[in-house]
């Protein structure tokens, strides 16, 4: 018996030996957990339970040279509540309210509202769904609803913030200015505008705000305010003209439907500074319609064809291997040169004419004849002279994606014993139709080559940070000689050559036409030819305000291919329209004109500016540029979506303001 009681109570003090052992071993490990390792693990803890989140900057806005929005930021907002964050008798107290104001925001009974957050509650959902993607008013009206207005502690309000980028004028010039695009990862991309001065001017700086997770994959802010207020970026004026550029728009487009082209762009361009006072690029869609789809304008390098003839026959002027009277033969439409497989062709025959008349009427014949007996012998000779016009140089316009010129000589790749003749009548090389119209606006203006440009100011507020102004590429293509003859035959090229259609006695154009055929390689182009129909030059003729260049490729050749039918007309329309169709003002006997309704609405307007000086008027029902002026005076920053009469406002009446807030006007 002794001994079995001995057993026994050997195997309970090992039991409480090993049970001894075993809590030293817990409270060793605990005290290296807390004391040795402890700042790792909680570093760990809170790396997995609270992060710092990224709120993004308002991206600048975009304007116009005359102050007009062309892209803008939109905040939106999405409203969750923490369901289980307010105390029972507060939760309770407030339910019944809350339900009552978003049945009054929704249309949908406060009975469903109340069950949906109670049973969110009992599900302890601590990140439910309220709106999603709510202006910024709304926003102000729905964090002072009952509960919600307690804040992110007493009360689970949970707001967050996100942007959209908009464009007021729709799809005018949207492609240039920049719009925005997502790929399968949800990464964006910006074109145009948008993404050349985005990382540098328009982004801004992003701020920050602790989140903590709650379950499921949910973060919600630990705090009703962000821990670093995002920065907005600065706002980009660009050289763009709202009156021009619509011109522009709707010329192009109405072309583009009449001969259901594949696409086209045209580009208008101050002279003298080479601000880009309109440019618009449409393409066509499977349904028919046309929509900003590239910047053909920047990006399309192709073979310009006939308004290449004017580098031809002005590199030949300025080497003085020929003048303008000197006589080409041209036979009667159809010549062979030596090296070259099949003839070169004109439209019709001209037999004898001069080197200026060959170039009114476009002849390939005439520029092939004098290019190839001139230089077949050193074509390095024309080549040097292209590129000291820079031809072969990109521009290094700020817009991304600018196609590269190809001109070709000899080792290239696409040098041919037939190269040179080609080239003469603008085939077997590639240029941008901004490039070709740089060219032209240098001889616009006076032989000086300027480069293209988008932007005048960044600006803060009304404070210029940074100020673009004209850069030169080339002082002077060719000698004042050289220069008077080309004007003159691009004057005759409208008066009498292949623009003769394009002619009118109360307005002056100067310009070259041209149609290149293109994929002309393919075995399909005899039974269904393809071209690229185009006109480049300025107006008026003499001392000349614009250049421009339209573009329009596979117009329907049912309806019509030359350059002087299809593109031609979108020249003129924009050039009369600009200078011929300003609305003229009726003369009026005297001045003192008395108009009781519109001293009404003076002195009604007057009383509401000086009535708010830091408090948000009401604004709805006034005209947009009476909302303007007062918002401004009250030095509040306004952003207005459409015309005419404003329909809604960001911030409610009664508001206070602080100068520089923004405010979205909609009309």
């Amino acid at each position: 018996m002794a001994t079995t009681e001995t057993h026994i109570l050997n195997r309970l003090y090992f039991v409480a030996g090993s049970m001894f052992v075993f809590a030293l071993a817990v409270v060793f490990k605990l005290c290296s957990i807390q004391f040795i390792q402890g700042d790792a693990y909680r570093s760990l803890a809170q790396q997995r339970t609270i992060k710092n989140v990224e709120i993004p900057a308002n991206r600048g806005n975009v304007y116009s040279a005359d102050g007009s929005l062309l892209a803008t930021s939109i905040p939106k907002y999405d409203i969750r509540i923490d369901a289980i964050q307010a105390k029972q008798d507060v939760f309770n107290k407030y339910i019944k309210a809350l339900g009552d104001s978003l049945s009054r925001f929704t249309g949908k009974p406060s009975s469903y509202h109340q069950n949906t957050i109670k049973k969110a509650r009992n599900n302890k959902n601590r990140y439910f769904l309220l709106a999603r993607n709510i202006s910024y008013s709304d926003y102000l009206r729905l964090r002072s609803f009952p509960l919600l207005e307690l804040g992110a502690i007493k009360g689970g309000l949970i707001v967050e913030q996100t942007t959209r980028r908009e464009h007021p004028m729709g799809g005018i010039a949207e492609r240039s200015i920049g719009y925005e695009r997502y790929d399968e990862d949800g990464n964006v991309s910006r074109a145009g505008i948008d993404g050349a001065f985005g990382e540098k001017y328009l982004q801004g700086v992003n701020g920050k705000r602790l989140k903590q997770k709650i379950g499921n994959g949910q973060w919600k802010p630990i705090v009703d305010y962000n821990q670093v207020e995002p920065q907005d970026g600065l706002d980009v004026y660009t050289t763009i003209d709202v009156n021009i550029q619509d011109i522009a728009h709707h010329s192009l487009l109405g072309q583009l439907e009449k001969y259901e082209a594949e696409h086209g762009c045209a580009v208008v361009m101050d002279v003298k500074t080479g601000e880009v006072k309109a440019i618009t690029n449409l393409a066509k869609t499977e349904n028919g319609n046309y929509y900003e789809k590239r910047n053909y304008a920047v990006w399309e390098s192709h073979e310009p064809g006939s308004t290449f003839k004017v580098m031809a026959l002005m590199a030949a002027l300025e080497d003085k291997v020929i003048d303008t009277s000197t006589v080409v033969d041209t036979k009667m439409g159809s010549k062979y040169f030596p090296k070259r497989n099949r003839p070169i062709t004109d439209s019709r025959g001209y037999g004898k004419i001069s080197a200026a008349r060959a170039l009114e009427v476009s002849s390939n014949i005439g520029l092939a004849t004098i290019i190839d007996e001139h230089y077949s012998g050193n074509p390095k000779k024309l080549i040097n002279r292209l590129k000291s016009w820079k031809l072969h140089e990109p521009l290094g316009v700020s817009i991304k994606g600018e196609g590269k010129p190809d001109i070709p000589e000899p080792g290239h790749k696409n040098w041919s014993r037939a190269a040179l003749q080609s080239m003469a009548y603008g085939y077997n090389l590639h240029m941008t139709p901004l490039q070709t119209l740089t060219f032209y606006n240098a001889i616009a203006n006076d032989g000086e080559m300027v480069k293209p440009r988008f932007i005048k100011a960044v600006k803060e507020f009304d404070r210029e940070v940074e100020v673009f102004g004209k850069e030169v590429l080339h002082q002077n293509i060719c000698s004042e000689k050289t220069l008077n003859e080309i004007k003159e035959i691009l004057k005759n090229v409208v008066i009498r050559g292949t623009g003769r259609r394009m002619y009118s006695e109360n307005f002056s154009m100067a310009g070259k036409t041209g149609t290149a055929r293109t994929e002309y390689w393919m075995e399909d182009w005899t039974k269904d030819p393809r071209y690229i129909s185009s006109f480049a030059g300025y107006f008026p003729a003499e001392n000349p305000k614009y250049s421009c260049i339209v573009v329009i490729h596979k117009p329907s050749t049912k309806v019509g291919f030359y350059g002087a039918d299809v593109s031609g007309p979108v020249f003129k329309r924009i050039a009369q329209k600009i200078y011929t169709e300003t609305p003229l003002i009726d003369e009026v006997e005297s001045l003192e004109v008395v108009d009781s309704k519109v001293d009404e609405a003076y002195e009604s307007f007057y009383k509401t500016a000086q009535t708010y000086k830091t408090i948000m008027p009401n604004v709805v029902g006034l005209p947009a540029m009476d909302a303007l002026a007062l918002l401004e005076n009250m030095g509040l920053k306004v952003k207005i979506e459409g015309v005419g009469t404003i329909r809604s406002q960001s911030i409610d009446k009664g508001i206070k303001v602080k100068p520089n807030q923004v405010i979205v006007l909609k009309s």
